[in-house]
């Protein structure tokens, strides 16, 4: 009986998990994270708009971990031993014999003064604090911006820094307060979002403008200071500031003996094996995946993607085969504004933008679907 082992409980995680129930019943699947939970982060942007509670996004998962016979082992990940073979925590060791490693990525945080932003993706508690700091402004700056990382251009998250923008513009407007409330958003790049392509780029700023929402861009962003956003081109005065740093991977691959890219992350391709470490897999934001497209995102729907092939992939190396299954590189983004939304969609074939009043109702049912699989 093959002993498999997957690092984290996030999209690319339990998505691995189902990929591997549906192929190997009687596999032994152990995973291995902090809690047995999931946290829905997509929906983070409703907290500090009263949409969502913490308790909404947060999904227990011994349920779910009892109906797939996956045994839990509860613990944080420290370093790997023996190419992969055994990984080590703070609460024991756990042998197999292949690895998925879904651990996800973590902000850059080496900015002076980045204290004194707040990066929605750093959880629910984040996002909570987003809430709590916006209840107590009745007149002000919010600055909203996200960074890169300069070493590895994929390993940037703007997405929730947009959503976060047009749906405080509605929120503010449906509480009378936008006219008293000053948005502001800056990027170090002059066309922030190119990821999502061309005509997104121009769909977001045009967005900025009818909303009348300030921009301040193509300047290096140099630090914080209470109430201050520091650039090359200027400081910008805000009341709170809410910030997205470029990405890296986690801490403990710096004692995993695994190969990392210049940026931090594990090196793989695009069956999603790790490079010259037989039986290690990797899914989503852990990975930097040789041959990828530039653009390809760091996000939920990219890691599902790749959890799905890191188990193909795991599967023909059992049987002795190569892998014929590279993930597929696509992106599909709902960018919510509360009062509606823009659906950007890219592969290497094409890029389209399509601004509609319903997909905000579509990506709340999305998001009701999804989260079936594990209640």
């Amino acid at each position: 009986m093959a002993k498999i082992t997957i690092i984290g409980a996030g999209f690319g995680g339990l998505t691995a998990v189902r990929a591997l129930r549906r192929q190997l019943p009687d596999a032994e699947i152990t995973l291995i994270a902090p809690k047995a939970e999931f946290v829905y982060y997509p929906s983070l942007i409703w907290i500090p708009v009263g949409l969502r509670r913490g308790e909404d996004l947060r999904i227990p998962l011994e349920r779910f971990f009892a109906r797939k016979k996956v045994q839990f082992h509860q613990g944080r990940v420290t370093s790997l031993k023996d190419g992969g073979r055994t990984v080590v925590t703070d609460t024991g060791e756990v042998r197999n014999d292949a690895l998925i490693i879904a651990s996800g990525g973590r902000g850059i945080k080496k900015l002076p003064g980045i204290e004194q932003s707040i990066a929605i993706c750093d959880g629910i508690e984040a996002a909570e604090a987003i809430r709590d700091r916006l209840a107590l402004l009745d007149k002000g700056t919010v600055a909203l911006g996200f960074g890169g990382n300069p070493l590895e251009a994929p390993a940037v998250r703007g997405g929730p820094i947009f959503e976060l923008l047009f749906g405080l513009d509605t929120h503010l407007k449906r509480l009378g307060k936008r006219q008293q409330m000053d948005l502001v958003f800056f990027n170090p790049m002059q066309e922030p979002g190119n990821r999502l392509g061309a005509k997104a780029v121009v769909g977001m700023l045009g967005e900025m403008e009818k909303r009348g929402i300030r921009t301040h861009l193509g300047h290096k962003i140099t630090g914080f200071e209470t109430k201050k956003v520091q650039t090359e081109g200027g400081d910008i005065d805000a009341d709170l500031i809410l910030f997205l740093p470029g990405m890296t991977g986690p801490e403990w691959l710096a004692d995993s003996g695994l190969p990392l890219s210049p940026g931090g992350f594990i090196q793989a391709d695009r069956y999603c094996q790790v490079q010259d470490h037989p039986g290690v897999f990797v899914a989503g934001d852990s990975g930097s995946y040789a041959g990828a497209a530039d653009w390809l995102p760091k996000q939920g729907h990219a890691a599902d993607l790749q959890a799905e092939t890191a188990v193909a992939s795991l599967i023909a190396q059992m049987h002795g085969k190569a892998p014929d299954q590279p993930f597929k590189e696509e992106l599909i983004c709902i960018i919510d504004t509360l009062d509606g939304g823009i659906m950007v969609y890219r592969d290497n074939k094409r890029a389209s933008v399509l601004p509609n009043p319903l997909w905000h109702a579509a990506k709340r049912a999305f998001e009701w679907r999804y989260l079936l699989h594990y209640k």
